[in-house]
């Protein structure tokens, strides 16, 4: 059997020892070398080619947000970000330097442990390609042309509606913050309905998804709260701990976790309280990740009347859930995420 092999860039060797007891009481991963600083951690991801690299954000000589972006600009390799949720904003940014995902430190708890190593050969099989220097920094600049406007004659626009009562729901997985940083930094100011984000995450971590999110976008963006009322132009990101959904109200629900749910925060419910609230008014958006979750709800929206879009292969990071939906036929057109926000903003109103 070949064994995964693994780097580990933490400048604490307590966390590192603690991440190779976890990994290698799997006989299937070898723990090929540690780094103690984010240079160490470039030039031996480098020498060692390893299957994937664990990545600290917090440490001395060189950040692991700059180390990201060396090894994806250099020697392009999976990056798990392994970071405490002090440090959520910045793993939000280092998804979108190149990194795979962000997950909190684990502990010994066996439970905890199982699903890091899960992950960890999980994302060591996804194939990475060499990035240009990332366009997105801790700060990074809004682009200066908003609502590029796309091809959209497939798109199910119905004359007579109030293009303003239109909500719009965001789902995504792996590679999601990259492809939602280049959506929302897109969209304007004047952009003005209600949008909903359901980003698998792991728990804590939404905060700071929000925190780094309003960084790039013109828009609001608020971490969602049980009761809220949809305001317009106003991002709304989804607890992990809890399912996003909307009320007939037009309120926001926070729906408790089921038993069996995998990923967390689960994309299906929110898409599927937008159909049954919105019917044709509802958008739905399915990005980049991996597995299912998301394609069955987007179909409820399509089967509403509502319009839906996805991300196109080329342009993400796992073509999975996103391919899923459009197999099924539940999406009306497909695109690269660059081209999305001028989708959105026709379908909002705002044509340029």
């Amino acid at each position: 059997m070949v064994k995964i092999r693994v780097l580990l860039a933490d400048d604490s060797s307590l966390a590192r020892d603690m991440l190779r007891s976890l990994l290698e009481y799997d006989g299937g991963i070898e723990v090929i070398g540690e780094a103690k600083n984010g240079r160490e951690a470039v030039r031996l991801a480098i020498e060692l080619k390893p299957d994937l690299v664990t990545m600290d954000m917090e440490m001395p000589v060189m950040s692991g947000m700059d180390a990201i972006a060396e090894i994806m600009a250099t020697r392009a390799v999976p990056i798990l970000v392994v970071s405490s949720m002090a440090d959520a904003g910045q793993a939000c940014a280092a998804v979108a330097h190149g990194a795979l995902d962000a997950v909190s430190k684990p502990t010994l708890d066996p439970a905890t442990g199982a699903a890091f190593v899960a992950k960890v050969k999980m994302l060591a099989k996804i194939r990475v390609i060499t990035h240009i220097r990332s366009r997105f920094s801790e700060k990074p600049a809004v682009p200066i042309t908003p609502c590029p406007q796309p091809p959209i004659s497939t798109l199910m626009l119905h004359p007579g509606d109030d293009d303003s009562s239109r909500v719009f729901a965001i789902v995504s997985s792996t590679g999601g913050p990259q492809a939602l940083a280049t959506i929302l930094g897109q969209l304007p100011q004047d952009f003005s309905c209600p949008l909903l984000i359901s980003q698998h995450i792991a728990d804590g971590f939404a905060p700071g998804l929000a925190e780094w999110l309003a960084v790039i976008c013109k828009l609001p963006v608020r971490l969602a709260r049980e009761g809220d009322p949809l305001a317009p132009g106003t991002v709304y990101v989804s607890p992990s701990e809890t399912n996003l959904a909307v009320t007939r109200s037009r309120r926001i629900a926070l729906v408790p976790r089921l038993s069996g749910e995998i990923y967390h925060p689960t994309c299906d419910v929110l898409l599927a309280s937008v159909a049954a609230v919105y019917g044709r008014q509802g958008v739905g958006i399915i990005l980049t990740g991996m597995g299912s979750d998301g394609a069955a709800g987007i179909a409820k929206i399509h089967n509403a009347g509502g319009t839906t879009l996805a991300q196109d292969e080329a342009s993400s990071v796992i073509f999975g859930m996103n391919k899923i939906a459009i197999e099924r036929g539940a999406v009306q057109q497909v695109l690269p995420a660059d081209e999305i926000p001028g989708a959105m903003c026709r379908l909002a109103g705002l044509v340029v």
